[in-house]
Order: structure tokens, then sequence, then C-alpha cells
């Protein structure tokens, strides 16, 4: 990006001679045009410059250009794009197509950063900067291999690109080459040992291959040089690399065990202001852990009561007392865990024959073929909040992690929720507030390292239909039938890599809960499941033609992956 900027700044040079205001134009023109100027004077400056009305054209559009410069300093994305939209209007250039692309890459549009990369490259000559910039965006939609393209022409354009190498390496990793990657990582290290980032992706690494010691070393170094002396770089968003940093720290200390210094870096992450998709993305999965170690770190009552759930294979011990903090507990490499809940017997709201069924079915397929799995079967709220925490705590140290849900379930306003068997809406409470947020469980779940793979038989009807139309609009309250898509968890975040979810059917439709003993598509998913050497996706494809057929096309399951590479429940 450097390399634009100044082509820019030699054209922003030849402004300032005009005759009219001369003085004020030429105090102006260095503070609007120089990369180094800070944010709030660099727009001040361009504001002044603009509320002038003498340029015109090219002239204009660069103005427009370096406040959109100076508004990317300050993470606001939305005034980069207004800035660089009528910068290009103006004149259209390959560093204001540049600018755009990547303010659309901050706020997680990867299709249009990807328009715009590609608009930039033609209009010049061919630039390692904008492909590296378009390969960050075909990393986001998660087509790697197109990213390593990208990249690879980056660094045969600039073989001294430091960031092209760690996000080659990035992109290596997804497709599950630990060693290719760390070969990268270690490139980028070795041509700029300043840099926090690369650390921060060799952190997660580390914590792939289960050195965890490593991992948090790594870590700490980054936050060090991070808070030492923050990125200079204006394309990078503000306070990412340290939201990244105490991030990938914390998932570490928290596999390790030592959850009282995981909360310290959860915390940490939480009291930085984010403005880029993936430092939200971060918040939201440091909130969730946060709230799990917290959880952890809290000493267990004598006595205390269990939840009613069917144990798992293999329960971990229970602590009695006021324990200690929990001691370190060893990560295992390879672990395959299950949540398996299916609710049917509810109170307040239609009761549903199968559900229980449903959960017993696809619980037995998995311990069949090896996943350590904890089964609850109509679970109140309570109990059912206490074993979704448990597991996502267990989790941490997962390398594959399943979870499957049969019974209600409702969107509101776009958000989905399962529901338990004691939900209860009353007039004046929360609507949801009886629910368990669906996107609590994906933020947890949200973590590079571990294969996540998340089925929702919970679309059979919504119960609350008549609860949400008797609401009236004054609660801004929308809900429709079925489960929403999840394009997104909550604020920002972003459904992470390696991660699958499923529905029973499409976004918006209903499943039926069957005839028999099990809906038709868990009856069909208990019989794939444990098909040996059937990859995850393919096992799907055969569920939908089973389940298209049996309902005669009335219902067609759903699925969205952004897994990374090929995953086997049961071994080939």
């Amino acid at each position: 990006m450097r390399r634009l900027l100044v082509v820019l700044s030699l054209l922003a040079a030849a402004l300032w001679s005009a005759p009219a205001a001369a003085q004020a134009r030429n105090q102006l023109g260095p503070l609007c045009t120089t990369d180094t100027t800070p944010a709030d004077k660099m727009i001040d400056a361009c504001n002044k410059i603009i509320a002038l009305k003498v340029f015109r054209g090219e002239q204009l559009a660069t103005i427009h250009f370096w406040r959109a410069v100076g508004w990317n300093k300050k993470g606001d994305y939305s005034k980069v794009i207004a800035d660089a939209t009528e910068a290009i209007r103006l004149q259209p250039s390959q560093a204001a197509y540049n600018l755009r692309g990547s303010a659309y890459y901050d706020k997680g549009d990867y299709e249009i950063a990807i328009s715009d990369f590609d608009d930039a490259l033609k209009l010049g000559p061919p630039s390692g900067t904008i492909f590296h910039n378009r390969g960050n965006a075909w990393r986001g939609k998660h087509d790697y291999n197109k990213a390593i393209a990208d990249y690879d022409m980056a660094i045969k354009a600039d073989p001294t690109s430091a960031f092209s190498f760690q996000n080659r390496g990035i992109s290596k990793q997804a497709l599950g080459d630990l060693d290719g990657a760390l070969a990268d990582i270690n490139q980028a290290i070795r041509l700029d040992p300043t840099l926090p980032q690369p650390l921060i992706n060799r952190t997660a690494i580390w914590r792939a291959k289960g050195d965890l010691d490593r991992a948090i070393a790594d870590g700490s170094e980054a936050i060090r040089l991070a808070r030492e002396k923050p990125p200079a770089n204006i394309m990078t968003p503000p306070n990412s690399v340290l939201i990244s940093g105490y991030t990938h720290r914390a998932l570490a200390y928290e596999a390790k065990g030592d959850y009282a210094r995981a909360r310290e870096d959860y915390n940490a992450t939480l009291g930085i202001v984010a403005s880029d998709a993936g430092s939200k993305a971060n918040q939201a999965t440091a909130k969730v852990r946060l709230s799990l170690v917290t959880d952890a770190l809290a000493p267990i009552p004598r006595d205390a009561p269990s939840p009613t759930t069917q144990p798992a294979t293999s329960p971990a011990p229970q602590q009695t007392g006021a324990a200690p903090a929990p001691s370190a507990a060893p990560a295992v490499r390879g672990a395959r865990m299950a949540l398996i809940i299916g609710n049917g017997a509810y109170a307040h709201v239609k009761a549903l024959p199968n559900p229980a069924n449903d959960a017993r079915a696809v619980a037995k397929s998995l311990r069949d073929i090896g996943f350590t799995v904890s089964e609850g079967v109509d679970l109140d709220r309570a109990a059912m909040q206490k074993m979704t925490r448990d597991f996502l705590r267990a989790a941490a140290r997962a390398q594959v992690a399943v979870v499957y849900y049969a019974g209600h379930g409702v969107q509101v306003d776009g958000r989905n929720y399962l529901i338990p068997v004691d939900a209860e809406l009353k007039p004046g409470t929360a609507m949801t507030a009886s629910m368990i947020d669906m996107d609590t469980i994906l933020a947890g779940l949200d973590d590079q390292v571990r294969t996540n793979i998340l089925i929702f038989d919970a679309c059979r009807n919504n119960p609350m239909a008549q609860q949400v139309a008797s609401a009236g609009t004054n609660r801004a309250i929308e809900g429709a039938s079925g489960l929403a898509a999840p394009t997104s968890l909550g604020s920002g975040a972003t459904l992470g890599a390696g991660t699958l979810i499923a529905f029973a059917t499409a976004p918006g439709q209903v499943a039926l809960d069957g005839e028999g003993a099990n809906s038709p598509f868990s009856a069909a998913l208990s019989r794939h499941l444990g098909t040996p050497g059937l990859e995850v996706q393919q096992m799907l494809t055969r569920v939908r033609a089973e389940v298209v057929s049996s309902t005669k096309n009335k219902q067609v399951p759903w699925s969205n992956s952004s897994l990374l590479g090929e995953v086997y429940l049961a071994e080939k």
C-alpha cells in the first residue's frame, strides 16, 4: 500500500502551486496528504481544503482519497468507503479502488472487496500489494487455494514481504498443512522480527500441534511488541493486533488449564475498542470463553445438586468444597467430543414425541465411532445451560466437536434460539429470556484449530408464533417460521473457519417431526453417521437425499460449511 501512497503524494505536491489562497493551502496540503499525519489532523486539513472549493476532477479526487486514508486510520470504514467512492467517481485510480476494497474487507464484505481489487488490477500495472489484499479477501471467503495463488503473486513481486509470507502460511494452515504454514510464518519472522502478527499466527500453529508452552511464549512476545510499538501501517485496523494477541494467548492458557491467566487475557481483549469484523469476532469468542473460565474458577458448593442429564461416557471427576483454581490439564490432541440434547416434553408449548428418541439414536451412533458424548434429554433452562457451558469448556481441548440438538427452535429478530422444556413467555418479560441463544454456542466454538460440526433438527415449527404475533411492534420483535441462516454470530463476529452447520430443513422452512419413532432427518442422520470412510459433507448429501425422498420433497436439509479440508467422523 505504501508504494501507492507515494505516487499520490507526488501528485498531491502539484496541487499547492495554484496562486489563490497559496499560504493556507501550503500549510494544509502536507497535513492532508502525508500518511504519517495523525488521523484527526489529516481529516481536518482535508476538510478545509475541500471547503475552499477551488479544486475539481483529479485534484479533488486526491483530497477525497487522503481523507479516506484518515478515516481508515480511525477504523471508520463506512466513511472510508464514502470518500473512496467519491474519489473513484471523480477520477478512477488503482489506489482508490485498493483502499475501498480494503475497507470492505475490514467490514467483512469480501465479495465486494474482491470486485474492487479486480478493478484496481485492471487499471494499472500488476501490484504485489493488491494481489496480497485480494488474497486476504479470498481467505475471508475460505477459498484458501485462490488466496495462496494471490500471495504467490505478491511474493513474486516482493520477496521481502513479511505479511505475504505470513498470510500464505495462514492459508496453508487452514488447508491442514501445518508444516508448510510453519515454514512460511518462520520466514515472515526472519524478514521482520519486530512484527507481532506472525508471532500471533505461529501461536495458533503451536496450539494446533499441541505445544501450548510455545504458543504462550509466542503470544506473550507478540503482545509485548504490539504494546511497545503499535503497528503504524494505515491498512492495519486500530487495536486489531493487540486484540488478536490477547485472544490467542488466552485460548492457549485455557487449553492448558490455566484459567486464571486465560481470564486475565479475555478481560484484556474485551477492554479494547474493536473496529473491524475480525476483532469483533475475537471479542465475541472472548466474551463467551471468559464466562466459561470464570465458572471454572468458581468453587463448587458442597453437595451441589447435579442436573438431570444422561451422563457422558467419560464423566469428569467432581470437585467438592471450596477448591483452589483448577490445576493445569494437558491438552489431548485428537479428542473428539459431542454434545447431544433432545427436548420434547414441553410444559408450556406443544410437546414433541420424537426428540428424545432422536437424541439417543444420534448419541449411540457417535459413541460407536469413538466420540465422548454428553447427552441430555428434556432439559429445563438451568440444566440445558449448564450442560452446554460444561461442553464448551471441555471443547477447548478437543480436535473435533459435534453439537446436535433436536426440539423446538425459533428465530427472533433474525437470531436463533433453542427452547428448553420449561420455556414460558409471560407478559412483560423479554421474549428470549427463557431460551438458549444459538449464537453463544457458535461464538464459544469459534477457534481455527478445531473442527466444529453443528447439527440442528430444531425447525419443526415456531411454537412462539402466537406470542410473537401478540407482542406487537412496540417490542421490535420479528418472529418467523423455522430458523435463520447463521451468517453472523451477533455483533460483528463471523462463522469461523473449520465449522460446518446443518439444519434439518432450509432456513425459514419448517421440518417434520415424523410419524415414526424419529424425525425423518434424525433417522437418516443416525443411519449414515457411522458409515466408515464417508466424508462429512458427503454424509450430509446422503442424508439430504433420503429426507427429500421420504418427505416427498416437503423437507430439504440445508448446510453451510467453512471446513478446512475433508473431515471423516468414522475412520476410513
